[in-house]
């Protein structure tokens, strides 16, 4: 069990020390081992950090943000069958948001309400988090549990973060220069971020250890749901056949999701509606947005990052 307030709490002298800046000229983000983070985060990400203790049992769930993280804890959330009354029929995802049901650990302090408590729930305990694996608890990293990370290409990132936070931060005013979107996320100074970094730390683990760490794609679980969805519950230990795919995936679809009401309405965050979870969810769209040359400026910093490391998302998505 991690208590928010504790000795291994920081101290404001602490996060006072690390390096500000201003996120979209609305958020304070701070670097702390090389990422940027709003403060309040640095403090629940060096809590859990220090005291969580991992079970052998455990899934974890990783993305940076905007990159599929919705979908991977519905259908991860429908593997597993967590919380879910299969013998009465009950949907947990009729039930609540999926950022509800697999909270982000280092956002538990920000929910709208009373969360259950993920660290006594029962086996296997399936959470969530946006940090870089540099930073994961060592009880993480070096137990058996198993790591489940999922990627988008970057272009579509970048558009799918502008919408989301301009829904937060811009609700009645016009959208932040894109232009400036893609010059903050080429150059890291984004929450969570830097992108590349992030992606290619879970990235270089999963090729060291890929028993413990999946590395998914958002545009392979598009192009071949069923196929992926197998490797995935494969990797969580469970065998499903055709119709059990076809129903999880119709399950956690966007389309279904975005209609259910407790997706329509609430929030699980303070100040981010349920709703703002759930856009289009294509591969593409960055096409309707970008101009030519910010595709070159974040193409060329997808190369610059990149390159070498075996890791490659399609230019043309």
């Amino acid at each position: 069990m991690v208590e928010q307030e504790s000795s291994n709490t920081p101290n404001e002298d602490f996060l006072n020390q690390l390096k500000r800046t201003k996120f979209w000229d609305a958020m304070d983000i701070c670097n702390w081992e090389g990422f940027w983070f709003e403060p309040g985060l640095v403090k629940s990400a060096l809590t859990f950090q220090k005291t969580f203790e991992a079970q052998s049992d455990d899934v974890v769930l990783a993305s940076t943000i905007k990159t599929g993280t919705t979908w991977l804890k519905a259908l991860c959330l429908c593997i597993l069958e967590k919380n879910s009354d299969t013998n009465n029929n009950v949907d947990i995802l009729e039930k609540e948001c999926p950022q509800f049901q697999v909270p982000t650990i280092e956002s538990l302090m920000y929910v709208t309400k009373p969360s259950p408590d993920v660290y006594s729930q029962p086996s296997p305990r399936l959470f969530h988090t946006h940090l870089p694996f540099s930073v994961l608890p060592e009880s993480i990293k070096k137990s058996n549990c198993k790591i489940v990370y999922i990627a988008r290409n970057p272009k579509d990132t970048l558009v799918s973060l502008w919408h989301f936070f301009n829904t937060i931060f811009r609700p009645d005013q016009e959208p932040y220069p894109l232009e400036k979107a893609v010059e903050n996320f080429c150059n890291g100074v984004q929450q969570y971020g830097p992108f590349y970094e992030h992606v290619l730390q879970y990235y270089l683990e999963s090729r060291k250890r890929p028993e413990k760490i999946l590395f998914l794609k958002y545009e392979d679980l598009q192009r071949d749901p069923r196929g992926e969805v197998k490797k995935l519950a494969s990797f969580l230990g469970k065998n499903m056949g055709e119709k059990e795919v076809d129903k999880v995936l119709w399950r956690c679809s966007l389309e279904r999701l975005k209609n259910l009401e407790v997706n329509k309405n609430g929030s699980v965050l303070h100040a981010v509606p349920n709703s703002s979870y759930f856009r289009l969810g294509v591969v593409g769209d960055w096409k309707n947005y970008l101009t030519p040359e910010m595709e070159d400026r974040i193409n060329e910093t997808t190369s610059l990052k990149l390159d070498g490391f075996g890791l490659h998302f399609d230019a043309s998505n």
